[in-house]
């Protein structure tokens, strides 16, 4: 006795639907990715950074933190294609006889890490309490946003270089070299929440008139509830827009603060602390101690600006209409 298979139902397909990942990859998000040679350039450069910086210490030809390996006869070495430079340094080496090289992978991990708690910090803070100013209003919003403009009046680096000078202050000088990551992450993190606020309240201000948060308070839900289960996934699209290009920010400020002296300390060097040794014999000739640094930077915050602004204009619905 054979079971003959019941017929699809009319106007139904007998295909089965794509899951998560096949929406995912035919979404308007990754089709403006695919057919933007930038952007994908761009993501080629960052991720080839991102990979670096993990794997630095796997990657790098020599270990800049092992000062027992330094030779003092092999300092101010030129890049290995130069006259008197060395196949074993191939950027040439610093003052201490460090490889540059190596203090490149190095020091664009301790710029990442640095550049992506604060952003991460920045953003923490800067939603909720966007989140709590548009949702709540009154005193609340007035006393968030007046904190606000106040922070606008001065410049991020004069607000990380006060926070870092009151750390240093507060901290015994045993601890400044050990929590001088921990300093600058909140320095920089404190001088980038306004931003982040001041969009999400904007965008809070628009959904809380929304039919669905109207339902969520008549069904009695707790306020903090609404923010964070339904508040909170319609506004990420900026923030993760502000994020992006917030990172390179971050990493700019990381740089020029440890470029004055204030941010991580000579034995941890970052992308910074490299550029500012190099530029002491800028003149005298080693050009490639602060040159390549500077070059690694550079192209680190061009990739994750260009990223930001490719994702920018993706996410906004009317540049993506007109372009498909």
């Amino acid at each position: 006795m054979s079971v003959r298979s019941a017929d699809p139902q009319p106007g139904t397909s007998s295909q089965p639907s794509p899951g998560g990942l096949g929406r995912w990859l035919a979404s308007d998000l990754v089709w403006s990715f695919c057919h933007s040679p930038l952007a994908m350039g761009a993501a080629a450069v960052a991720l080839a950074f991102f990979i670096c910086a993990a794997f630095a210490p796997w990657l790098a030809p020599h270990d800049p933190f092992d000062l027992a390996a330094l030779e003092l006869l092999d300092s101010l070495s030129p890049p290995s294609w130069l006259p008197d430079g060395r196949v074993t340094y191939l950027l040439g080496t610093d003052d201490q006889g460090r490889d540059v090289l190596s203090g490149i992978l190095h020091g664009a991990r301790i710029s990442l890490l640095v550049g992506l708690a604060s952003v991460l910090l920045a953003m923490v803070l800067g939603v909720s309490l966007g989140l709590v100013a548009g949702y709540a209003g009154g005193w609340a919003d007035a006393l968030i946003m007046r904190a606000a403009d106040v922070q606008l009046s001065f410049p991020a680096i004069l607000i990380a270089l006060l926070v870092d000078g009151v750390a240093r202050v507060i901290l015994p000088d045993a601890a400044h070299g050990g929590l001088a990551l921990a300093v600058l992450v909140t320095a920089i993190g404190l001088s980038g929440w306004v931003q982040y606020a001041r969009t999400v309240r904007g965008s809070t201000m628009v959904e809380k008139n929304k039919d669905y948060i109207q339902a969520a308070r008549v069904i009695g839900r707790h306020p903090i509830a609404i923010m964070l289960r339904h508040l909170l996934p319609n506004v990420t699209g900026p923030v993760l827009v502000i994020a992006t290009i917030h990172l390179a920010t971050a990493i700019i400020t990381e740089a020029t603060l440890s470029f004055l002296g204030v941010g991580m300390p000579v034995t941890t060097p970052s992308l910074g602390t490299l550029i500012r040794v190099g530029n002491d014999f800028l003149f005298s000739g080693e050009w490639w101690i602060t040159v390549f640094p500077g070059t690694a930077l550079v192209l680190l915050v061009l990739s994750v600006n260009l990223l930001g602004d490719w994702l920018r204009d993706a996410l906004n619905p009317r540049l993506r209409q007109g372009a498909r």
